[in-house]
């Protein structure tokens, strides 16, 4: 999410392609998933289980979540994947349920690498918009930062708060 913008905004200035961009930032993006999605195959849903309740509270993560997790993946399966791969933070996760529900690996792969392409295409466009429109972006972009880490941090803090209290009470 840091490093394609910038890569986008570097190839509109015509030091880089952006097609290249796309195919590395996705060939990259899909190795990582892959590698969850491995660790998801090996450590397995009851394992997991079994390291969420013992430890999952340092990260704010429920044996509920999981069950969540489970349920939503159940349901959406490869669509799961494919929207999945859009949303930062859910992105690399999604990669776990899909290897211990067990997802087939090529299905896996193909949905992947459709929304991994799509993201990075994305977020490298959005680099070269930011480099054709940079002082008109550069007045707004501390305070779009500041407000986004503010309700991060409160929503973090709520979440560590349920998270203990569900364990102390």
């Amino acid at each position: 999410e840091l490093v394609i913008p910038l890569a986008g905004f570097v190839a509109a200035q015509g030091d880089l392609h952006l097609a290249i961009v796309i195919v590395t930032g996705s060939a990259g993006s899909l190795a990582g998933a892959t590698v969850w999605y491995a660790i998801g195959r090996r450590v397995g849903e009851q394992r997991l289980r079994k390291w969420v309740a013992r430890h999952g509270k340092w990260i704010t993560l429920t044996e509920d979540d999981v069950d969540r997790s489970q349920a939503w993946f159940k349901r959406h399966g490869a669509a799961a994947v494919f929207f999945g791969r859009l949303v930062p933070g859910v992105r690399t996760f999604v990669s776990v349920p899909a290897g211990f529900t067990p997802m087939p690996l090529a299905p896996f792969l193909l949905y992947s690498a459709l929304g991994t392409a799509a993201w990075t295409s994305a977020l490298a466009y959005a680099g070269v918009v930011l480099q054709a429109n940079f002082t008109l972006v550069g007045d707004y972009i501390n305070v779009a930062t500041n407000i986004l880490l503010a309700v991060f941090a409160v929503m973090l803090g709520r979440r560590y708060v349920r998270c203990w209290k569900a364990k102390t009470g």
